[in-house]
């Protein structure tokens, strides 16, 4: 027999304890425990072991060998977004549960609507084999997502949509209407009738999470689910969400402004190093089909304290502008702002610039951005950042058409970086006539690519051979 047993969760971590806190224990986060009542199971009402694995093997669960698992190719959804499908490795996959997590106003609800719409047969280009999308939503009302349907163009009669929140109404709805794809916005408005914890709880979002799951993978339907975020970024609700579904994207990006960053956290059926960049225009979400061009549309040419890099991001190369400033400080620890990059590299170049390059830079503010809202976490990009804090410090500008790559070592000596050829040719695709990069990347390059490779051994070569051109 069951009865009600009441413990405290944490909201932040999922930490359980017997008794309120004021501050978790595991997470240090205050004020995030909250009381919640769930049923337990008495002692001797087990089933027995002999019993449990009697059924299991009845139901079809017995261990198999390894090698008699049958090998089928999972045909995958392409929803036409080409940006969408590129993080997911391809498109959707059959009986796969995702989680799309960012800001609020990010976008998420709209980029989902246009993927529903696209697949069921909306858009530009109106497809003939429309497949039916169940849109299920907690948060608005069908008037409220039919008026942003209309303003996306993103209306077909296969595209239906649910307004509930209750978990078995929902899992209802899913087996009669029988859709090809599931939308449901967002997995914190559900709630289980059986648990007494309100809905965007922690017990109420893992059994939720769970009963998705479950459906998924049993009836092969995909279904995407919307997470809120918390003010750190992370999404909401236990850790162990991240873990029951198969992928985790993450929208990232300025609401006030116009392009969005797609990335995948986690992903079973792909690559995690994509990413897809879209533009936020009146009609909704647009692929970027050239992100170089639009990430160096708004360069100025001829400004100190600006280079251009190669960065790899998944299996494409991107040119991003690197900018830095560098001024007088009047504080005894000067400042170091680093947008884009990371903080630690960023503070070890201006120690190798210091050291090895003789520049006075520990009385200097600093301050690095990666322009276009782009964040680089590669050490490719450590040659660009140290050029531009050097054109800056000696007022010099670097060549408008010429590129830099490469890690820099604590010795002051540039390193090589991967897939160089890759990188050069996007370079030379953007109009870029020079490279600046490390000898032994060079020594490795075909003479075909129709760029003037300028290779250097150490940082001083390279900030000579950089900004030695003025524009």
């Amino acid at each position: 027999m069951a009865k009600l047993q009441t413990h405290y969760l944490c909201q932040s971590c999922g930490i359980e304890s017997p008794k309120w806190m004021g501050k978790c224990p595991e997470c240090d986060a205050w004020d995030s425990f909250v009381e919640e009542v769930t049923l337990k199971e008495k002692p001797g009402t087990a089933k027995s072991s002999s019993g449990g694995r009697a059924t299991l093997a009845v139901q079809g669960y017995a261990p198999v060998p390894i090698t008699s698992v049958e090998m089928r190719p999972l045909p995958r959804l392409i929803t036409g977004i080409s940006e969408f499908d590129r993080v997911l490795g391809g498109g959707i996959v059959p009986g796969a549960l995702m989680l799309v997590g960012g800001d609020p106003g990010i976008g998420k609800s709209t980029l989902l609507t246009q993927v529903a719409a696209r697949l069921a047969g909306a858009g530009p280009t109106p497809s003939s084999d429309a497949l039916k999308v169940l849109y299920i939503s907690g948060e608005e009302s069908a008037q409220q997502i039919r008026m942003r349907s209309g303003r996306l163009n993103a209306e077909a009669p296969d595209l239906f949509l649910s307004v509930e929140t209750e978990i078995s109404l929902v899992l209802r709805q899913l087996e009669s209407c029988a859709p090809t794809l599931a939308i449901v916005d967002s997995i914190q408005t559900m709630f289980d009738s059986s648990l007494e914890s309100a809905p965007g709880s922690i017990s109420q979002v893992r059994a939720c999470a769970h009963q998705f799951a479950r459906y998924a993978k049993t009836a092969g339907l995909p279904i995407v689910l919307i997470g809120h975020v918390t003010k750190d970024g992370t999404i909401a609700g236990p850790r162990v969400l991240e873990h029951m579904v198969d992928t985790v994207l993450s929208f990232e990006g300025d609401r006030h402004h116009a392009f969005r960053l797609l990335r995948a956290i986690k992903n079973r059926f792909g690559s995690t190093d994509e990413l897809g960049i879209f533009e936020m225009r009146e009609t909704g979400l647009e692929g970027v089909d050239n992100p170089s061009a639009v990430l160096l549309s708004e360069r100025a040419a001829g400004g100190y304290g600006s280079a251009v890099t190669s960065a790899l991001e998944g299996s494409r190369a991107l040119l991003v502008e690197t900018q830095a400033l560098v001024a007088r400080s009047s504080l005894a620890s000067p400042r170091r702002t680093v947008n884009g990059l990371d903080p630690g590299r960023v503070n070890m170049i201006l120690a190798v610039l210091e050291k090895r390059a003789g520049m006075r830079l520990a009385e200097q503010d600093a301050y690095l951005n990666v322009a276009g809202g782009m964040k680089i976490v590669e050490p490719a990009a450590d040659l660009a950042a140290a050029v531009a804090i050097a054109s800056n410090f000696k007022e010099e500008a670097v060549h408008p058409t010429t590129v830099v790559l490469g890690e820099i070592g604590l010795a002051g000596e540039v390193r090589a970086v991967s897939q160089t050829e890759k990188r050069l040719k996007e370079a030379a695709r953007q109009g870029f006539t020079r490279a600046v990069l490390s000898r032994h990347g060079a020594d490795r390059l075909p003479a075909s690519l129709g760029m003037e490779l300028v290779s250097v051994d150490n940082i001083q070569q390279a900030i000579a051979a950089a900004i030695t051109r003025k524009s």
